[in-house]
């Protein structure tokens, strides 16, 4: 990936299309000990936020409820893997709640979107690592051999940081 072909905005903004489009990640707090666990997300560009549905009485909800803390949201997509970190919060919002609101959350969540133990947790990004892969599967071969042959790395894409302050 040149390096001019990717300035910080475009990045995000590619990262954030991905997003939309795949929408699920894997979302932890950092140091509570527990896994990752796979979540759906709902993005707020302007704001920089993401959204995940979850229940009040699930093991996160209980962990940020006691405090929250620093998270990370871990995304693949096509060809740009990320690792957004920020602060996350429980926030029962039923405006937001309905926003989001449609046939595929409904079916992990079948009481509806009335359900009181039914809330988001919501991610403030500050910042993340975004790796952007400028290669389909020809070129992934090709740079694969060439660095054997060479004794140098692939040259399929590179790593970006982004601040979202």
């Amino acid at each position: 990936m040149a390096s001019h072909a990717h300035d910080a905005a475009a990045v995000q903004t590619r990262l954030w299309d991905e997003i939309e489009k795949r929408h699920t990640g894997m979302l932890g707090l950092m140091g509570d000990g527990q896994h990752f666990q796979p979540m759906t997300a709902f993005l707020d560009r302007e704001a920089q936020q993401i959204w995940f549905y979850t229940y009040s009485d699930t093991d996160l909800a209980q962990a940020v409820g006691a405090g929250g803390g620093h998270a990370m949201f871990v995304f693949q997509g096509d060809d740009v893997q990320a690792c957004i970190g920020g602060r996350l919060s429980l926030a029962h919002d039923p405006e937001r709640i309905a926003q989001y609101w449609n046939p595929m959350v409904a079916a992990w969540y079948p009481e509806g979107k009335d359900d009181p133990r039914l809330t988001l947790l919501r991610l403030d990004c500050e910042d993340a690592q975004v790796w952007i892969t400028e290669a389909g599967p020809v070129r992934f071969f090709f740079e694969v051999a060439k660095a054997n042959v060479s004794k140098t790395r692939p040259d399929l894409g590179e790593r970006r940081d982004l601040n979202f302050h």
